[in-house]
C-alpha cells in the first residue's frame, strides 16, 4: 500500500531529510562560530547553495553544501584585520575560483587538472590547515585570545576553562568510536550539547556565568539585512588574495568528495553530469554565501556517510534537508541560541576537528602509497611542509605595492611552492612503493 505523500514527499522521506540536517549540522554551524560569521546566515546560505547546486548538476548528484574548515584559517585573520563584509569579498573570489577550475576541466578535462594536485603536494597542505589552527583550538580552550600574549595566564578560570574544554573532547571522541547509527553521524553535535549543558550546570552553581543577552534582543525572524542577519559584501586586494587561494586547497576537497560520493551511490559523477558541472555548482554555492554573509561551502563527506548508512541515494532528499537548513536560519531566536555556545566548549570541538584534518592529511599521503624512501617525494613535501608551517608562524607574507599594502597567505604560498616543485623536479612524479609479490 503506497504511503501518503505531503508535498511531494513520504513521512519517511521528511524523517531522512531531518537525518542529512543533522549531520551537517554540527560542523556548518561551528565555522561560524570559530570565524565570527552568523551561524544562522551560515545554515540558510547553506540551504541555498545546495539548492543551486543541484540546480547546476542537474538534480543527479546526492550531495549537501556547508561551511568549509579549510577556510577557517582565512576568514578568522580577514574579519579580526578588517570585518566580516570584506571576508564576504574573499568569499566571492574563491567562488570565482571554482569557475577557473570548472572551464579547465570542460576544456582540459578532470585527469589532467587532477595531476597537478597530486598526494605529494594535497598531503602537506591538509596536514598544514589542520596544525596551523591548532593554536586557535588551544586559546578557546583555554580562553585566551589569539596572538595576545598578555592574556596567556594560568588562573582557576582556566583551570576551569580546561576542564569544560576535556568533557565536550571527551563526548565528542566517544561518539565517534561508540555509538552507533544516527548518533554515530553526529559526534560535534553531542560534543557541544554535553559541554554546553554543563556549562548550564555551572551556571546554575554560579562556577560558570554564562550570557544569554543575545537570545532576549534576537528576534524571533531574521529580516534579510537587519539584525546582523544577511550583510553585503566589500572587495579589497589583501583580503581577496588571503581568502581565495584556499579554494585550490578545497578544490581537491571537491573531486574527493565527488569521487567518494559516486562510488557509495554506484555512478560515475564526473561523467555525468560531469565535474564541471559539480565544480561550477560549488562555486556558485559559494559565491552566494559570500554575497549573503556566510563563509564558504564545500560538499560534505558527512551527509555521504548518511547515504551509506540509508542505501537511500534520491537527491531529492537532500534538497528536502537544504530546506529544513533554509527555514532554521530565518529563526533568529534559534540562531541566538547558537551564539551563545562557550568559548571552551568550542575549543574542545575544534581540538579535535583540528587535528581530525591534520590526521586526514597524514591519511592522503599514507593510502595513496607513495614511496617515502623516494628523494623527489620527499623533496617536494619538504618545500611545502616548511613554506607552509614556517610563514603561518610570521603570519604570512607582506608586500608593499605603490603604497598598497599585501598580505599573501601561508597556504597560498606552500600550495604554489607544492605544485611548482611536483611539475619541474627532475625525476618520476608520486614514485610509489612497489607491492612486494
Amino acid at each position: 500500500m503506497a504511503q501518503r505523500k505531503i508535498l511531494g514527499y513520504e513521512a519517511k522521506e521528511y524523517l531522512l531529510g531531518v537525518q542529512h540536517l543533522l549531520a551537517m549540522f554540527g560542523a556548518t554551524v561551528l565555522v561560524p562560530l570559530i570565524t565570527g560569521f552568523s551561524p544562522a546566515v551560515a545554515l540558510f546560505t547553506a540551504g541555498v547553495g545546495t539548492l543551486l547546486f543541484h540546480l547546476v548538476t542537474k538534480g543527479k548528484v546526492p550531495v549537501f553544501l556547508g561551511s568549509s574548515f579549510a577556510f577557517i584559517a582565512a576568514l578568522s585573520a580577514v574579519v579580526a584585520d578588517k570585518g566580516i563584509p570584506y571576508a564576504q569579498g574573499g568569499v566571492i573570489a574563491a567562488g570565482a575560483v571554482y569557475f577557473l577550475f570548472s572551464a579547465i576541466a570542460y576544456f582540459v578535462g578532470s585527469d589532467r587538472v587532477r595531476a597537478l594536485f597530486p598526494p605529494a603536494v594535497t598531503g602537506p597542505i591538509i596536514i598544514i590547515i589542520g596544525l596551523s589552527l591548532a593554536g586557535a583550538g588551544i586559546c578557546d580552550s583555554l580562553g585566551f585570545i589569539v596572538g595576545d600574549s598578555s592574556t596567556y595566564v594560568f588562573s582557576k578560570s582556566t583551570l576551569l576553562n580546561a576542564v569544560i574544554a576535556i568533557l565536550t573532547f571527551t563526548c565528542m571522541a566517544e561518539a565517534m568510536n561508540v555509538t552507533r547509527g544516527v548518533l554515530k553521524l553526529i559526534p560535534i553535535l553531542l560534543g557541544i550539547a554535553a559541554g554546553y549543558l554543563f556549562c548550564l550546570t555551572l551556571d546554575c552553581l554560579g562556577l560558570y556565568i554564562m550570557d544569554f543577552s543575545a537570545i532576549k534582543q534576537a528576534p524571533w525572524l531574521n529580516i534579510p539585512y537587519q539584525n546582523g542577519f544577511l550583510s553585503l559584501p566589500k572587495f579589497d586586494l589583501t583580503a581577496i588574495v588571503t581568502i581565495a587561494p584556499v579554494a585550490l586547497v578545497t578544490f581537491m576537497e571537491h573531486i574527493g568528495d565527488i569521487t567518494t560520493n559516486g562510488a557509495v551511490v554506484g555512478k560515475d559523477f564526473f561523467k555525468e553530469p560531469g565535474l564541471h558541472r559539480t565544480l561550477l555548482g560549488d562555486g556558485l554555492a559559494t559565491m552566494v554565501a559570500g554575497f549573503f554573509g556566510g563563509p564558504a561551502n564545500t560538499t560534505y563527506s558527512e551527509n555521504t556517510g548518511v547515504l551509506a548508512t540509508t542505501r537511500n541515494y534520491n537527491p531529492s532528499i537532500l534538497r528536502l534537508a537544504a530546506v529544513f537548513a533554509i527555514f532554521l536560519g530565518c529563526l533568529g531566536k534559534f540562531g541566538a541560541i547558537l551564539q551563545t555556545i562557550p568559548g571552551p566548549v568550542k575549543g574542545g570541538v575544534e581540538i579535535m576537528l583540528f587535528g581530525m584534518i591534520a590526521a586526514i592529511g597524514i591519511r592522503t599521503i599514507a593510502e595513496s602509497k607513495l614511496d617515502m624512501t623516494n628523494n623527489r617525494n620527499l623533496s617536494v613535501m619538504a618545500g611545502t611542509f616548511c613554506t607552509g608551517l614556517g610563514l603561518n608562524a610570521i603570519g604570512g607574507i607582506s608586500i608593499a605595492i605603490r603604497g598598497i599594502s599585501l598580505n599573501i597567505s601561508a597556504l597560498f604560498v606552500a600550495t604554489v611552492v607544492g605544485v611548482l616543485l611536483n611539475l619541474f623536479l627532475p625525476g618520476p612524479r608520486n614514485a610509489r612503493v612497489t607491492p612486494e609479490k
